[in-house]
């Protein structure tokens, strides 16, 4: 991503980030002001997920899925939201999931996780909005990545999850790209606490079949 936009004649930066170390993120937060003068644009989409049942899954996991997915985009938005409020403007878009609002079964740490980035979602938007930032989030529904290939396209698991997509299909990568892209823009300067889905219909399916 950096070369095609480094290609096009823009400006970049690759810096390696931990969500879990703060002190990565302020790193991040320091070099981007350096090299830019101003940050304006943040979009939280480190996650990870874990598939076993609840009542096998240990506190030890339980945490790690809530550190990186919860934690890690409120420590995010901590840092880089109060210099958005000290120079009075800023988008900040995370990354929800359909397990923000739905259950899928043996990913309780997963939802759960989700389920607060929609609340931090909206909290801080109310906290953020008298300073000229706002904050939102984007559901995806169903787009197969390295990280879940083999699941969504090779599983029963996956087959039912297109059943239940009326587009017929899973999503692609730049159809959720668009989405960010009008909340980062000032089309969406009223916008702000709201979940973004993004998923050919699965939310508003019942009966597909």
């Amino acid at each position: 991503m950096a070369s095609e936009i480094e290609a096009a004649g823009r400006l970049s930066l690759r810096i390696t980030v931990d969500v879990q170390d703060r002190a990565s993120l302020q790193r991040l937060h320091d070099e981007v002001l350096r090299s830019f003068g101003r940050v304006d644009i943040l979009v939280n989409c480190a996650g990870t997920t874990l598939r076993v049942p609840t009542l096998e899954c240990s506190e030890h996991d339980w945490a790690r899925v809530i550190d990186i997915n919860l934690t890690g985009t409120l420590r995010a938005c901590q840092i880089f939201g109060r210099t958005m409020i000290e120079q009075g403007y800023g988008r900040i878009i995370n990354i929800a999931s359909l397990a923000t609002m739905l259950a899928f079964c043996d990913v309780a740490a997963y939802g759960a996780s989700k389920a607060g980035v929609g609340a931090l979602t909206k909290s801080l938007a109310v906290e953020f909005a008298p300073h000229g930032v706002t904050v939102n989030a984007i559901a995806p529904g169903i787009f197969p990545t390295a990280l879940n290939g083999e699941l969504v396209l090779n599983t029963e698991r996956g087959r039912e999850l297109l059943m239940r997509t009326p587009m017929n299909r899973f999503g692609e990568a730049d159809e959720i790209a668009g989405g960010a892209v009008y909340l980062a823009s000032n089309a969406a300067s009223f916008v702000t606490g709201e979940i973004l889905v993004i998923d050919g219909g699965f939310m508003a399916s019942g009966v597909n079949r």
